[in-house]
Protein backbone atom coordinates (compact mmCIF):
# COMPACT_ATOMS: atom_id res chain seq x y z
CA UNK A 1 0.00 0.00 0.00
CA UNK A 2 1.25 3.48 -0.85
CA UNK A 3 1.36 6.27 1.76
CA UNK A 4 2.07 9.95 1.40
CA UNK A 5 4.26 11.92 3.75
CA UNK A 6 2.96 15.43 4.39
CA UNK A 7 5.91 17.59 5.46
CA UNK A 8 5.19 21.02 6.89
CA UNK A 9 7.91 23.51 7.70
CA UNK A 10 6.74 26.07 10.23
CA UNK A 11 7.80 28.08 13.27
CA UNK A 12 8.04 26.42 16.69
CA UNK A 13 5.12 28.46 18.02
CA UNK A 14 2.81 27.06 15.31
CA UNK A 15 3.62 23.36 15.82
CA UNK A 16 0.50 22.61 17.91
CA UNK A 17 -1.78 24.32 15.38
CA UNK A 18 -0.16 22.41 12.49
CA UNK A 19 -0.60 19.12 14.36
CA UNK A 20 -4.29 19.92 14.88
CA UNK A 21 -4.71 20.45 11.13
CA UNK A 22 -3.14 17.06 10.39
CA UNK A 23 -5.26 15.27 12.99
CA UNK A 24 -8.42 16.90 11.59
CA UNK A 25 -7.87 15.33 8.15
CA UNK A 26 -7.24 11.87 9.58
CA UNK A 27 -3.51 11.61 10.29
CA UNK A 28 -3.10 9.10 13.13
CA UNK A 29 0.16 10.43 14.52
CA UNK A 30 2.78 13.07 13.80
CA UNK A 31 6.56 13.39 13.84
CA UNK A 32 7.93 16.71 15.10
CA UNK A 33 11.50 17.78 14.38
CA UNK A 34 12.36 20.97 16.25
CA UNK A 35 15.99 22.07 16.80
CA UNK A 36 14.76 24.19 19.73
CA UNK A 37 13.83 21.01 21.57
CA UNK A 38 17.33 19.65 21.00
CA UNK A 39 18.92 22.82 22.34
CA UNK A 40 16.65 22.88 25.41
CA UNK A 41 17.34 19.25 26.22
CA UNK A 42 21.08 19.68 25.76
CA UNK A 43 20.93 22.54 28.26
CA UNK A 44 18.98 20.24 30.58
CA UNK A 45 21.76 17.65 30.19
CA UNK A 46 19.28 15.09 28.89
CA UNK A 47 20.82 11.98 27.35
CA UNK A 48 20.71 12.15 23.56
CA UNK A 49 22.84 9.11 22.83
CA UNK A 50 19.95 7.47 20.96
CA UNK A 51 19.06 10.52 18.89
CA UNK A 52 19.90 10.77 15.20
CA UNK A 53 20.94 14.40 14.94
CA UNK A 54 21.24 13.99 11.17
CA UNK A 55 17.46 13.62 10.98
CA UNK A 56 17.07 17.32 11.87
CA UNK A 57 17.37 20.11 9.33
CA UNK A 58 19.70 22.25 11.44
CA UNK A 59 19.98 24.85 8.64
CA UNK A 60 16.26 25.52 8.95
CA UNK A 61 15.36 28.02 11.68
CA UNK A 62 11.88 26.66 12.33
CA UNK A 63 10.33 23.27 13.04
CA UNK A 64 9.20 20.44 10.78
CA UNK A 65 5.98 18.48 11.31
CA UNK A 66 5.37 15.26 9.36
CA UNK A 67 2.15 13.27 9.01
CA UNK A 68 1.22 10.28 6.87
CA UNK A 69 -1.93 9.56 4.85
CA UNK A 70 -2.80 6.44 2.83
CA UNK A 71 -3.49 6.68 -0.90
CA UNK A 72 -7.21 7.33 -1.41
CA UNK A 73 -9.69 9.01 -3.75
CA UNK A 74 -9.87 12.12 -1.58
CA UNK A 75 -6.13 12.32 -0.87
CA UNK A 76 -5.60 15.39 -3.06
CA UNK A 77 -8.54 17.12 -1.39
CA UNK A 78 -7.04 16.42 2.03
CA UNK A 79 -3.64 17.75 0.98
CA UNK A 80 -5.25 20.89 -0.42
CA UNK A 81 -7.22 21.34 2.81
CA UNK A 82 -4.02 21.04 4.84
CA UNK A 83 -2.33 23.68 2.69
CA UNK A 84 -5.26 26.08 2.99
CA UNK A 85 -5.42 25.80 6.78
CA UNK A 86 -1.67 26.07 7.28
CA UNK A 87 -1.31 29.07 4.99
CA UNK A 88 -4.40 30.77 6.42
CA UNK A 89 -3.22 30.82 10.03
CA UNK A 90 0.31 31.80 9.07
CA UNK A 91 -0.03 34.37 6.29
CA UNK A 92 2.69 36.54 7.79
CA UNK A 93 5.12 33.66 8.21
CA UNK A 94 7.41 33.28 5.21
CA UNK A 95 8.79 30.03 6.61
CA UNK A 96 5.62 28.01 5.99
CA UNK A 97 6.06 25.24 3.40
CA UNK A 98 3.92 22.18 2.69
CA UNK A 99 5.42 19.36 0.60
CA UNK A 100 4.46 15.75 -0.09
CA UNK A 101 6.36 12.57 -0.91
CA UNK A 102 5.41 8.95 -1.62
CA UNK A 103 6.25 6.33 1.00
CA UNK A 104 5.54 2.61 0.58
CA UNK A 105 3.95 0.71 3.41
CA UNK A 106 6.84 -1.68 3.94
CA UNK A 107 9.13 1.31 4.48
CA UNK A 108 6.69 3.40 6.55
CA UNK A 109 5.60 0.53 8.80
CA UNK A 110 9.05 0.42 10.35
CA UNK A 111 10.99 3.55 9.45
CA UNK A 112 8.74 5.97 11.36
CA UNK A 113 9.49 4.17 14.60
CA UNK A 114 13.08 5.41 14.57
CA UNK A 115 11.80 8.76 15.83
CA UNK A 116 10.49 7.29 19.08
CA UNK A 117 13.09 6.04 21.55
CA UNK A 118 13.21 5.76 25.34
CA UNK A 119 13.71 9.15 26.95
CA UNK A 120 14.32 10.11 30.56
CA UNK A 121 12.01 13.02 31.43
CA UNK A 122 12.69 13.23 35.18
CA UNK A 123 15.18 12.11 37.80
CA UNK A 124 13.62 8.64 37.72
CA UNK A 125 10.96 8.49 35.02
CA UNK A 126 11.74 7.07 31.59
CA UNK A 127 9.11 7.08 28.83
CA UNK A 128 9.40 4.45 26.12
CA UNK A 129 7.28 3.08 23.25
CA UNK A 130 6.13 -0.52 23.66
CA UNK A 131 8.30 -1.83 20.82
CA UNK A 132 11.56 -0.62 22.36
CA UNK A 133 13.59 -2.69 24.78
CA UNK A 134 14.83 -0.85 27.84
CA UNK A 135 16.45 -2.13 31.03
CA UNK A 136 15.98 0.33 33.91
CA UNK A 137 18.94 1.11 36.10
CA UNK A 138 18.90 2.01 39.78
CA UNK A 139 15.54 3.42 40.86
CA UNK A 140 14.34 4.33 37.35
CA UNK A 141 10.60 4.08 36.66
CA UNK A 142 9.58 3.07 33.13
CA UNK A 143 6.33 4.24 31.53
CA UNK A 144 5.24 2.67 28.26
CA UNK A 145 3.47 5.11 25.96
CA UNK A 146 3.00 4.81 22.21
CA UNK A 147 2.42 7.85 19.99
CA UNK A 148 -1.17 7.90 18.82
CA UNK A 149 -4.14 9.96 17.77
CA UNK A 150 -4.20 13.43 19.35
CA UNK A 151 -1.53 12.56 21.93
CA UNK A 152 2.22 12.91 21.83
CA UNK A 153 4.95 10.78 23.32
CA UNK A 154 4.91 12.34 26.78
CA UNK A 155 8.17 14.23 26.28
CA UNK A 156 6.82 17.77 25.88
CA UNK A 157 8.34 20.39 28.20
CA UNK A 158 5.06 20.79 30.10
CA UNK A 159 4.88 17.05 30.80
CA UNK A 160 8.54 16.99 31.79
CA UNK A 161 7.98 19.69 34.41
CA UNK A 162 4.90 17.92 35.80
CA UNK A 163 6.88 14.69 35.99
CA UNK A 164 9.71 16.28 37.94
CA UNK A 165 7.24 17.89 40.34
CA UNK A 166 5.39 14.61 40.87
CA UNK A 167 8.74 13.00 41.66
CA UNK A 168 9.24 15.69 44.28
CA UNK A 169 5.83 15.53 45.94
CA UNK A 170 4.31 12.05 45.51
CA UNK A 171 4.50 9.85 48.61
CA UNK A 172 3.32 6.32 49.35
CA UNK A 173 -0.01 7.48 50.80
CA UNK A 174 -0.67 10.21 48.20
CA UNK A 175 -4.00 10.59 46.45
CA UNK A 176 -3.49 12.33 43.10
CA UNK A 177 -6.07 13.95 40.82
CA UNK A 178 -4.99 14.38 37.18
CA UNK A 179 -7.26 16.96 35.52
CA UNK A 180 -7.46 16.79 31.73
CA UNK A 181 -5.49 13.56 31.79
CA UNK A 182 -5.10 13.18 27.99
CA UNK A 183 -3.11 9.98 27.49
CA UNK A 184 -3.12 9.28 31.24
CA UNK A 185 0.64 9.65 31.47
CA UNK A 186 0.69 11.75 34.65
CA UNK A 187 -1.73 9.42 36.44
CA UNK A 188 0.44 6.48 35.43
CA UNK A 189 3.61 8.25 36.57
CA UNK A 190 2.00 9.07 39.93
CA UNK A 191 1.06 5.41 40.38
CA UNK A 192 4.54 4.19 39.46
CA UNK A 193 6.07 6.68 41.89
CA UNK A 194 4.09 5.03 44.67
CA UNK A 195 0.83 6.98 44.93
CA UNK A 196 -1.94 5.22 46.81
CA UNK A 197 -4.53 6.31 44.25
CA UNK A 198 -4.48 8.36 41.03
CA UNK A 199 -7.73 9.55 39.47
CA UNK A 200 -7.55 10.88 35.92
CA UNK A 201 -10.41 12.95 34.51
CA UNK A 202 -11.06 14.10 30.95
CA UNK A 203 -14.16 15.34 29.13
CA UNK A 204 -12.88 13.88 25.85
CA UNK A 205 -14.05 10.32 25.19
CA UNK A 206 -10.94 9.44 23.18
CA UNK A 207 -8.74 10.57 26.06
CA UNK A 208 -10.83 8.50 28.47
CA UNK A 209 -10.42 5.32 26.40
CA UNK A 210 -6.73 5.90 25.64
CA UNK A 211 -5.94 6.59 29.30
CA UNK A 212 -7.64 3.40 30.44
CA UNK A 213 -5.75 1.40 27.82
CA UNK A 214 -2.42 2.97 28.82
CA UNK A 215 -3.08 2.23 32.49
CA UNK A 216 -3.55 -1.45 31.60
CA UNK A 217 -0.43 -1.51 29.41
CA UNK A 218 1.55 -0.19 32.40
CA UNK A 219 -0.16 -2.63 34.84
CA UNK A 220 -1.37 0.14 37.15
CA UNK A 221 -5.12 -0.20 36.54
CA UNK A 222 -5.58 -1.18 40.20
CA UNK A 223 -4.24 2.26 41.23
CA UNK A 224 -5.24 4.47 38.31
CA UNK A 225 -8.94 5.28 38.04
CA UNK A 226 -9.88 7.06 34.79
CA UNK A 227 -13.18 8.93 34.67
CA UNK A 228 -15.03 10.51 31.76
CA UNK A 229 -16.62 13.88 32.41
CA UNK A 230 -16.24 17.17 34.23
CA UNK A 231 -14.17 17.36 37.41
CA UNK A 232 -17.06 18.86 39.39
CA UNK A 233 -19.39 16.03 38.40
CA UNK A 234 -17.31 12.86 38.52
CA UNK A 235 -15.07 13.35 41.58
CA UNK A 236 -15.96 13.64 45.23
CA UNK A 237 -13.35 13.91 47.95
CA UNK A 238 -9.99 15.61 48.32
CA UNK A 239 -6.49 14.92 47.05
CA UNK A 240 -2.97 15.42 48.34
CA UNK A 241 -1.83 16.47 44.86
CA UNK A 242 -3.83 17.89 41.98
CA UNK A 243 -2.06 18.17 38.64
CA UNK A 244 -3.41 19.89 35.53
CA UNK A 245 -1.33 20.04 32.36
CA UNK A 246 -3.73 22.06 30.24
CA UNK A 247 -3.52 25.74 29.22
CA UNK A 248 -3.33 28.97 31.19
CA UNK A 249 -6.91 30.11 30.53
CA UNK A 250 -8.40 26.82 31.75
CA UNK A 251 -6.18 26.84 34.82
CA UNK A 252 -7.47 30.31 35.67
CA UNK A 253 -11.02 28.92 35.55
CA UNK A 254 -10.03 25.83 37.58
CA UNK A 255 -8.53 28.04 40.27
CA UNK A 256 -12.02 29.17 41.30
CA UNK A 257 -13.07 25.70 42.49
CA UNK A 258 -9.92 23.60 42.78
CA UNK A 259 -9.54 24.12 46.55
CA UNK A 260 -12.78 22.14 46.97
CA UNK A 261 -10.79 19.08 45.95
CA UNK A 262 -7.64 19.78 47.98
CA UNK A 263 -6.67 18.67 51.46
CA UNK A 264 -4.95 21.15 53.81
CA UNK A 265 -1.33 21.67 52.68
CA UNK A 266 -1.99 19.79 49.44
CA UNK A 267 -0.26 20.85 46.22
CA UNK A 268 -1.76 22.08 42.95
CA UNK A 269 0.65 21.55 40.03
CA UNK A 270 -0.51 23.67 37.09
CA UNK A 271 1.35 23.39 33.77
CA UNK A 272 0.82 24.20 30.10
CA UNK A 273 1.36 27.89 30.87
CA UNK A 274 3.21 30.04 28.35
CA UNK A 275 5.73 32.35 29.98
CA UNK A 276 3.73 35.47 29.12
CA UNK A 277 0.81 34.28 31.25
CA UNK A 278 2.65 33.42 34.47
CA UNK A 279 1.47 36.57 36.22
CA UNK A 280 -2.15 36.03 35.15
CA UNK A 281 -2.22 32.47 36.46
CA UNK A 282 -0.39 33.41 39.66
CA UNK A 283 -2.93 36.14 40.34
CA UNK A 284 -5.83 33.74 39.71
CA UNK A 285 -4.40 31.16 42.10
CA UNK A 286 -3.64 33.61 44.88
CA UNK A 287 -7.01 35.37 44.59
CA UNK A 288 -8.71 32.03 45.17
CA UNK A 289 -6.91 31.10 48.38
CA UNK A 290 -3.82 29.35 47.04
CA UNK A 291 -0.24 30.30 47.87
CA UNK A 292 2.37 29.99 45.16
CA UNK A 293 5.26 27.75 46.24
CA UNK A 294 7.40 27.72 43.12
CA UNK A 295 7.45 28.60 39.44
CA UNK A 296 9.33 26.23 37.15
CA UNK A 297 10.37 27.18 33.61
CA UNK A 298 11.46 25.01 30.70
CA UNK A 299 11.78 26.38 27.18
CA UNK A 300 8.80 28.63 26.51
CA UNK A 301 6.63 27.01 29.18
CA UNK A 302 6.04 27.28 32.91
CA UNK A 303 4.59 25.15 35.69
CA UNK A 304 3.32 26.73 38.89
CA UNK A 305 3.06 24.89 42.21
CA UNK A 306 0.64 26.29 44.78
CA UNK A 307 -0.82 25.00 48.04
CA UNK A 308 -3.35 25.71 50.76
CA UNK A 309 -1.69 27.39 53.75
CA UNK A 310 1.00 29.97 54.25
CA UNK A 311 4.34 29.20 52.59
CA UNK A 312 7.59 30.87 51.63
CA UNK A 313 7.68 31.51 47.91
CA UNK A 314 10.63 30.16 45.94
CA UNK A 315 11.28 31.05 42.30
Amino acid sequence: MKWYEIKIKTISESVDAVCDVLYDVGVGGVVIEDPKDLIINMKEQTSWDYFDINSLDMDYEGAVVKGYLPESEDLLDKIELIKQHVYNFSRDNELEQVTTAEVYEEDWANSWKKYYKPKKIGEKVVVKPTWEEYVPSGDEVVVELDPGMAFGTGTHETTTMCTRLLEKYVQDNSIVYDIGCGSGILSIIAAKLGAKKAIGVDIDEVAYKVSMSNAEINSVQNIVDIRHGNLMEVIKGKADIVVANIIADIIKILAKDITTFMKPNSKFIASGIILEKIDEVTEALESNGLNVVSIERLGEWAAIVSELGAVDRDE
